[in-house]
């Protein structure tokens, strides 16, 4: 602990300095991280990997979680037995031993495709017509066929799909990327999550799902509201001034840089760094959020109808516009996918509202030249089971699909296979913890050189369980 007469001496020096505040608030409008000091100001920008293990595909990543679990069997994986056995009881040689959600004890029947699906584009991938928008982009993207969790219940399987871990107050992943990388911009936060409602039985999505764990806190996910202003107060009060706010920030960064001098607590310069950018996202947040700039066919491709009314769609071309500023991690949520009941209904609602604005996306982007550094991921926590339950399908765990596009990743192929009925992943399975570990590996990252020291033990994303980059999937 520093003592008085350093203390002392530190604040004469900040008093005498002919460096005032008045001349650090012009210093800090040239060079938006001088306020924070070297150290603070390299941790706000840097990332932990540096130099980068490998040269980055990715510089940024979006994923959109369809979250509740779309069927795997309305979306992307065609299975023609599936509907030849519609009705019939399920093989026990299936589902003997394996976890069931909320059919377990029940007589399970085969239920079959409640749409059609067809070959799209030179690559001749197979989309269901929910998807007619995605399936125009065929050769753009990669459908994995055979994903699998381990976490059967939508909370803790988010808690894995997030984390890698069913642990929750585990770093995220977008917590990971933006430790490992760094931020690229100084005026919006380097994690940015959004949702959106529509469609069956909207889960509740908790606020630690994009936490930073014991990484600390600046690494966090912040949640923009889809609505109004996307950060709250983000106006300035009445009869406050900027320079009035820029002399408060500077008297609290002064202070707080005292106490982390004492204490030495990596949260405070947290702190510190958050205040700063708090005060320049005053200016930032409105700018973003304001669309009148975006030309009429833009927001027709996407489906935008009011800009900021809180559809996927509108948050979307929000996460676009956000890809632009610099933002490393982009995380949209549309929560209505839990078909228990109601399955070709509500995949009906589901896909209305979340086909176009996810094709309009990956095209948006790729009309800019972005689509090759940044990541898409579309998705779910888990798929849903080939025996119905009612006019819906259950959890499933064991076999499930999710698409990707840009970021280094093929375009025009399928991964992976299910079995005859679509209830296990039999052909190249792909973990989640080896998704997380090729997202890290298109960034730049080796997932296994990224860890952090938590109660004695080196904490990766991936876990200690084997995991490996999908090289398959990478062009």
């Amino acid at each position: 602990m520093i003592d008085l007469q350093q203390l002392l001496a530190r604040r004469t020096f900040l008093r005498q300095s002919g460096v005032g505040l008045g001349a650090a608030a012009l210093g800090a409008l040239l060079d938006p991280t001088a306020l924070l000091g070297a150290d603070i100001a390299k941790s706000a920008s840097k990332g932990a990997i540096n130099p980068l293990h490998y040269a980055p595909k990715a510089k940024r990543v979006i994923f959109l979680c369809m979250s509740g679990g779309p069927s795997h069997l309305e979306t992307f994986d065609y299975k023609p037995k599936l509907d030849e056995l519609a009705g019939k009881p399920m093989p026990e040689s299936f589902t003997q031993g394996m976890p069931i959600a909320q059919l377990q004890g029940k007589e399970l029947k085969i239920y079959g495709h409640q749409t059609k699906f067809k070959k799209y584009g030179k690559s001749g991938q197979v989309f269901s017509d929910f998807l007619p928008h995605m399936a125009e982009l065929a050769d753009d993207v990669t459908i994995v066929r055979s994903m699998v969790t381990e976490q059967i219940n939508h909370d803790p399987a988010h808690t894995f799909m997030n984390t890698g871990t069913q642990i929750s107050g585990r770093p995220s992943m977008g917590a990971w990327a933006l430790y490992g990388l760094g931020a690229e911009t100084q005026d919006l936060p380097g994690f940015v999550v959004m949702t959106s409602v529509g469609g069956r039985n909207p889960q509740p999505i908790a606020a630690r799902q994009w936490g930073a764990g014991f990484l600390p806190s600046k690494f966090q996910g912040v949640e923009f509201h889809a609505t109004g202003d996307p950060v709250h107060y983000v106006g300035s009060p009445s009869g406050y001034d900027t320079q009035r706010q820029r002399d408060i920030i500077d008297t609290a960064s002064e202070l707080n840089k005292l106490q982390m001098a004492r204490t030495n607590n990596p949260e405070i310069a947290t702190r510190i760094a958050q205040y700063e950018m708090a005060f320049r996202m005053q200016a930032s947040v409105p700018e973003l959020a304001d669309m009148s700039d975006e030309p009429q066919h833009i927001l027709d491709m996407y489906g935008v109808k009011k800009p900021g009314d809180g559809t996927f769609a509108s948050n979307c071309l929000l996460a676009r516009r956000l890809a632009e500023r610099g933002v490393r991690f982009i995380h949209l949520y549309h929560r209505g996918w839990d078909h228990h009941g109601g399955l070709k209904q509500f995949m009906g609602v589901c896909s209305g509202l979340c086909d176009q604005p996810t094709a309009a996306l990956i095209r948006d982007l790729k009309q800019r030249g972005m689509l090759d550094d940044t990541l898409i991921i579309w998705g779910g926590e888990f798929g849903r089971t080939p025996m119905a339950q009612g006019d819906g399908r259950d959890h499933h765990i064991k076999g499930f699909s999710m698409m990707l596009a840009g970021g280094g990743i093929k375009g025009g192929i399928t991964h992976g296979n299910t079995d005859d009925l679509g209830y296990s992943a039999v052909e190249n399975p792909v973990h989640v913890r080896d998704l997380h570990a090729t997202m890290l590996h298109q960034l730049g990252i080796n997932h296994q050189r990224l860890s952090v020291k938590h109660q004695g033990l080196d904490v990766k994303l991936t876990g200690v369980e084997k995991s490996r980059v999908v090289k398959e999937l990478l062009a």
